[in-house]
């Protein structure tokens, strides 16, 4: 399960990757909020589509949870965080800073996920994941870096700062809603955040282009911010926020390879460095080994689940047969011993 989660964190981050040379494009022809607009409604229109279309051509699986009443505050914080605030503080610090000196901030998205990880929502981390995480950033940094950055002032590097400390609040609060079903959560982020996007930037004057571009740009949205935000809460469930956010970060690397194989841009020394920096970063994270007894305090959620070692219960005669299954369970007081990650049911204190 945990190397499953790994691989679903690359896949996120390689689908968003793929973005930056299909936005670099579009961008020559739509205004960046509009554009954000269409992105996210994109990945809100086509997962929605996929919700009802996938049964029928996937054939049944496991049904995942639906969103809960208690699971509604996160997403709707999740989502003014990183549909509406982060877009809103990017647009405004892009105004204001040379186009280097974004780059090199925005890499600090998954710098900022782990942070507030570990210092506000409290996910345990060891020197091992601390370090992963250097590699990881570091790498970024390197691949986003100019020789001649230069801050013109403190207003627009300060609001870039502030939009990836939201996209990395925005990923802690989504770890809350983690256990529902992701294609639920990335559907409904997109059909908010997507609209008041649009509708920010048609208020700043810009107008939707009725062209080839407009389909692109739907298109776009649907793989690099809607499966791949899926991806990414599948990922969330099973390694945290932390370590999620540590994988995310080697979205520059792959969209900056993309670019050279696409675009024919040149290839840099920084780039192998970059790719030295986040391999190491990766395989630090891959190998972790945190082993330790610890407590389940009793709980109860619904989610779709095996009957593994965590989830030992009776069932009613309505719950579903076969496995995986979906249903309300409890979980009783358990201590035990075993290799894990802070997922959703290893929240515990060190």
């Amino acid at each position: 399960m945990y190397r499953r989660a790994v691989l679903y964190a690359l896949a996120s981050a390689a689908l968003f990757g793929l973005s930056t040379p299909a936005a670099k494009v579009l961008l020559d022809t739509i205004h960046p909020a509009i554009l954000a607009g269409l992105l996210y409604s994109g990945a809100g229109v086509g997962v929605g589509l996929l919700r009802r279309l996938g049964p029928r051509v996937f054939g049944p699986k496991a049904r995942q949870a639906s969103l809960q009443r208690k699971d509604l505050p996160w997403l709707a914080a999740a989502i003014a965080a990183g549909g509406v605030v982060g877009p809103l503080l990017l647009m405004f610090g892009l105004t204001r800073t040379d186009a280097a000196t974004a780059s090199l901030l925005l890499a600090l998205e998954g710098a900022a996920t782990a942070v507030l990880a570990w210092f506000v929502f409290r996910e345990n981390v060891d020197r091992r994941v601390a370090l992963g995480m250097a590699c990881l950033v570091a790498g970024a940094l390197i691949l986003s870096w100019s020789e001649t950055p230069s801050l013109q002032n403190i207003l627009g590097p300060l609001a870039i700062l502030l939009a990836c400390v939201a996209w990395g609040l925005d990923n802690n609060l989504t770890r809350k809603a983690s256990l529902a079903d992701p294609l639920q959560i990335t559907q409904w982020k997109g059909l908010v955040a997507g609209p008041v996007n649009l509708l920010i930037g048609l208020w700043m004057g810009a107008s939707i282009p009725l062209s080839p571009a407009l389909l692109v740009a739907l298109v776009t949205g649907f793989f690099a911010y809607g499966l791949s935000l899926a991806l990414y809460v599948l990922a969330l469930r099973d390694l945290g926020a932390a370590r999620t956010g540590a994988y995310f970060s080697t979205a520059p690397f792959l969209g900056a390879v993309l670019s050279v194989v696409a675009l024919g841009e040149n290839v840099t020394w920084g780039l192998f460095a970059a790719g030295a920096l986040m391999g190491l970063g990766v395989w630090l994270h891959v190998t972790e080994w945190h082993e330790h007894e610890h407590i389940h305090e009793p709980a109860s959620h619904t989610h779709a689940h095996v009957h593994d070692e965590h989830h030992q219960h009776e069932h009613r005669p309505d719950d579903p047969l076969g496995e995986p299954h979906t249903h309300w369970h409890e979980h009783r007081r358990v201590k035990h011993a075993h290799p894990h990650t802070p997922d959703m049911h290893h929240g515990h204190r060190h």
